[in-house]
């Protein structure tokens, strides 16, 4: 509509300096001395919906980070969308490879570099934009709740608890999240699901204290050979999880949907350009998309022991530590896949080491049936605001919530992200085009008008 197109265009400028000034906040859960600076940001964000026009805003405490809740309720006859987003964000290392502060936003060649400025806080901030476009121009044609949570990236551990003690609060119709990307602004896309999710931290204990390698050496299991050991006995030749019983519950894709997943456009020339790497790795038998969307892995996310530091210190190390994570694919049960894989590990643990396995965090995988009511309307809005209809595409990344918010409230989500997969997320400089940013708010308001004329 032009009177949304016109609100946008005369607050545009408002807009991006009000995400500057949130990507400004260390938001990073993963660490305890950022505490202050959750609250800080969880404020900002409560300020900023009250300012959007909802009428009810609150901030939640938890066991963990706070959670925002807000909503504007206009009809009950109208349906309700539940936008969902977190402001919590990765933490920056290594801080040596950003081009610059990654708490001090820079607007360059038309990007935001930023930690958080895609994942999530550009995102979700779309949304809060999109609904003061539809609240200050009077063509709100739903009902609105957001929950803006502080601990995604650490496996929302306690945002199960909220939604189960808050479902009568959270009742919607649909699950509304901007966390996810498209292939590219040219080809537009529409995650129609995301992995599943296990984390686990692996401890490998050899002799009771550090050692001289050259004394003990040779005679004494070291645990960072052992335990390199292990990680690479978990891949076969054709890169194919060893853990027993890893792939018994994988939802095979049909030909059908491999074949329509192969219209996507992709180069491999540019992929590997991108990356900077001379060759791609992974299950034999598949191709890249569909490594990364419809097949489960087994990631190594970080190893260390022994001394790590300046110069040279022969040690032969008490521990070596490593960080495993495996995405899942539909019908694959998080807590299955730990146990599996915890077990495997405790099995093949030679009797010169000792081994402790600590799960962290998890999620089950999510598809979005494309037949569904909340896809057409995403697909539609879509089409309105690109010229062109979305490529239904499967997400590589995991949502760990998603799963849980249709088990106990009961509806759909749909993705309508906005994002790239070269935004480096979790990496440094990330990253978010100003274009994506002002898209998404132009098109999120198609996504409420198609949705709420479908549902009448």
């Amino acid at each position: 509509m032009q009177v949304w197109k016109q609100y946008q265009d005369e607050n545009k400028d408002r807009f991006l300096d009000e995400l500057l000034q949130m990507l400004r906040i260390p938001s990073v859960s993963a660490r305890s001395e950022h505490k202050q600076d959750m609250l800080a940001c969880a404020d900002m964000v409560k300020q900023r919906l009250q300012e959007a026009g909802a009428g009810k805003v609150e901030i939640f405490a938890t066991p963990g980070h706070p959670v925002i809740y807000a909503e504007k309720i206009t009809d009950a006859a109208k349906p309700t969308v539940l936008v969902y987003g977190h402001y919590d964000v990765q933490p920056p290392d290594p801080l040596e490879l950003w081009h610059s502060g990654p708490f001090e936003p820079v607007i360059k060649d038309g990007k935001i570099y930023a930690r958080g400025a895609c994942d999530d806080k550009g995102q979700f901030y779309m949304h809060v934009k999109a609904f003061e476009t539809m609240v200050k121009t009077g063509t709100l044609p739903v009902n609105i709740k957001f929950i803006i949570e502080g601990e995604e990236e650490i496996g929302s551990s306690h945002l199960g608890d909220f939604i189960k003690a808050h479902k009568d609060l959270l009742k919607a119709d649909v699950i509304l999240i901007s966390d996810t990307a498209m292939l590219s602004m040219d080809n537009p896309s529409i995650d129609v699901g995301v992995r599943g999710l296990s984390y686990i931290e692996v401890e490998v204990t050899g002799p009771n204290r550090d050692l001289h390698s050259g004394v003990y050496g040779g005679a004494v299991a070291n645990p960072i050979t052992i335990l390199a050991q292990m990680i690479a006995s978990l891949h076969d030749e054709n890169n194919h999880i060893t853990i027993p019983g890893f792939y018994d519950a994988v939802a095979e894709a049909s030909q059908a949907e491999r074949a329509e997943m192969a219209k996507a456009p992709y180069s491999e020339a540019e992929y590997k350009e991108d990356l900077g790497v001379k060759s791609l790795w992974g299950e034999s038998g598949y191709s890249t998309n569909e490594r990364t969307g419809i097949r489960p892995t087994l990631e190594l996310n970080g190893i260390w022991g022994g001394y790590t530091g300046e110069g040279a210190k022969t040690v032969l190390p008490s521990k070596a530590y490593a960080k495993i994570s495996c995405r899942l694919v539909p019908n694959q049960k998080h807590e299955v896949i730990t146990a599996l894989v915890i077990e495997h590990l405790e099995k093949i643990a030679p009797p010169g080491v000792s081994i402790k396995v600590t799960p962290h965090h998890g999620g089950d995988p999510y598809v979005t049936p494309v037949d569904s009511t909340e896809y057409k309307a995403a697909a539609k809005a879509i089409e309105a605001s690109f010229g062109k209809p979305p490529i239904p595409v499967r997400g590589g990344g995991s949502i760990p919530i998603t799963a849980l918010f249709e088990s106990v409230l009961g509806c759909k989500t749909v993705f309508l992200g906005f994002g790239l997969d070269s935004d480096n997320l979790h990496s440094p400089n990330e990253k978010f085009n100003l274009f994506n940013f002002y898209k998404g708010i132009e098109t999120i308001p198609y996504f409420h008008q198609y949705y709420a004329e479908m549902k009448q």
